[in-house]
């Protein structure tokens, strides 16, 4: 039923069109067009003037032969760097970059097999319910196209979100808060050589505070890490000032509470104990969402999956995407499997059979609603 030839060679066209975040609007122009001439009503919402993007969310709808209550096939535009001037190479069946960019099957292999499967669906008059598509800005860094979403112009209670690495027949159900951690140290400068102790060293509070956090994997709901130090310019001057940037995730929201409130309390005892100054803002991009195992939602895909002879399985995630969003603002979402393999590096990569199961999958989840 899907047309392999086809949704291969749309992947390699929309993976060739530059949407780094905050400028995808080419991109998001080119696929408004496509969604249009599938039949589908077509809005781009103005998220974009919110963000610092060069266009919104395109947010669509086909209504439906078939009077159920809506769903919601989501995915987003932009590619992490270095994505601009992708040149796919295709190799025994997987599709790779050349080697010098990302390949941007993150998550333009979501968006090929969802419009995919609606030119299916139009093409063989399959029965079907109401279908709502968002394709999001500014995912990358903050899931901040989600955030700021239109959400009058969706009536979906139901979202399947096509954004996961695992093999098609992965169901996210379980997805971690995030806190982010930005801290300044003030000390006091003095050269180095001459009066040292007249100086206090921010880079010795930072390495204070940062020695006595627990970090990385705290337990198998919870991570924390210092991702950025940076301060100092020169050897013979006591270092006056450091910025630190560091983030706590977990699938629990009260033990991120408690590792958030950890990793700021070791900054404040460090900060005390050289008598430097701490300036910290704390910030909660995202609550965790956690599905049910035997949600309708979860059987619904599980369905899907089986009657397409793909296995089902179902999983925590410890990254965040726009299934919290999504959840958080009362639309019940799951993130699928579409096999996008080594996301955010050069050797990102996808076999051509995972990109035509994903198109199947949705497909068959229209049709199982």
């Amino acid at each position: 039923m899907i047309n392999k030839e086809r949704i291969v060679n749309e992947f390699l066209k929309y993976v060739q069109i530059d949407s780094p975040t905050k400028r995808e609007g080419q991109f998001a122009n080119f696929i408004a067009k496509e969604l249009k001439n599938i039949g589908l009503e077509v809005h781009i919402d103005n998220a974009g003037e919110k963000v610092g993007s060069d266009t919104g969310n395109v947010i669509a709808r086909l209504e439906g032969s078939k009077d159920i209550e809506p769903i919601l096939f989501s995915c987003h535009m932009d590619t992490v760097s270095p994505g601009e001037g992708i040149k796919p190479v295709v190799k025994d069946g997987v599709i790779y970059s050349d080697g010098t960019t990302v390949l941007g099957g993150d998550d333009k292999a979501g968006i090929a097999a969802v419009v995919e499967a609606l030119k299916v669906i139009k093409e063989k008059n399959i029965e079907h319910g109401p279908i709502e598509v968002v394709f999001s800005i500014y995912e990358e860094g903050g899931l901040f196209g989600a955030k700021n979403l239109d959400y009058t112009k969706i009536q979906s209670k139901r979202a399947f979100v096509l954004d996961s690495g695992g093999d098609p027949g992965q169901i996210i159900i379980k997805g971690p808060a995030q806190d982010k951690i930005n801290a300044k140290i003030i000390g006091k400068p003095a050269h180095a050589g001459v009066c040292p102790e007249e100086g206090i060293s921010a880079i010795q509070v930072a390495a204070r505070a940062i020695s006595s956090m627990n970090l990385l994997r705290i337990d198998e709901e919870t991570t924390a890490n210092v991702g950025v130090i940076q301060g100092g310019k020169v050897t013979n001057i006591v270092c006056p000032e450091v910025e630190i940037k560091a983030e706590a995730r977990s699938l629990n929201n009260e033990k991120l509470d408690k590792q958030t409130a950890h990793m700021v309390k070791c900054l404040e005892e460090a900060a005390k104990e050289f008598k430097a100054e701490v300036e910290i803002d704390t910030k909660r991009m995202y609550s965790a969402f956690s599905i049910d195992e035997d949600d309708e939602i979860v059987n619904i895909v599980r369905k899907a999956c089986e009657n397409i002879g793909l296995k089902p399985f179902t999983q925590a995630s410890g990254g965040g995407s726009d299934t919290n969003i999504l959840n958080g603002h009362g639309i019940k979402a799951v993130n699928l499997g579409i096999g996008e393999k080594k996301p955010h590096t050069l050797e990102e990569h996808l076999k051509i059979e995972d990109l035509v199961n994903s198109a199947r999958l949705v497909v068959e989840i229209i049709r199982t609603v």
